[in-house]
């Protein structure tokens, strides 16, 4: 989310939406304390596009995964090449649309929507996968549940 379309989350909201997102990336699972810093507040339909900042449309994204998202609700998936709907981690399961690779540290997308967010998200640029590497080295890499 850019300075121009941030909005400002009331502290009930806020917590109600941490508490549900258990603090930690809806798209890369990637936790708060894991972080070292907050999660972002994302917008499931971005600000721009007439998203409100209501409890239905909140949701935590690492700062990462909220700036790879953008505006975008829709992306292109590699394998069919078909336009299809980002994941929306408020309505859907991630372990329906997602797993990890058999190391680790790379997000396999399991369905046309798990692809396109893995594509469009930069989910398995070099440098969080690298991370994910020493994560998973000392045993707190991949998340469980």
């Amino acid at each position: 989310m850019n300075r121009r379309t941030r909005r400002k989350v009331p502290l009930a909201l806020g917590r109600r939406v941490r508490q549900q997102a258990r603090q930690r990336c809806g798209y890369c699972l990637a936790s708060e304390i894991l972080l070292g810093m907050p999660l972002e507040f994302e917008h499931l339909l971005p600000v721009v596009a007439g998203g409100l900042t209501i409890e239905e449309n909140l949701w935590l994204a690492c700062r990462r995964c909220n700036h790879f998202k953008g505006a975008q609700i829709q992306a292109f998936d590699p394998q069919t090449g078909a336009w299809v709907a980002l994941f929306n981690p408020r309505l859907q399961r991630w372990h329906e649309h997602f797993g990890w690779s058999k190391g680790g540290t790379q997000i396999i997308g399991k369905s046309a929507c798990g692809r396109a967010t893995v594509f469009a998200l930069n989910m398995n640029n070099p440098e969080i996968v690298a991370t994910r590497g020493l994560w998973v080295s000392v045993g707190w890499w991949p998340p469980s549940d």
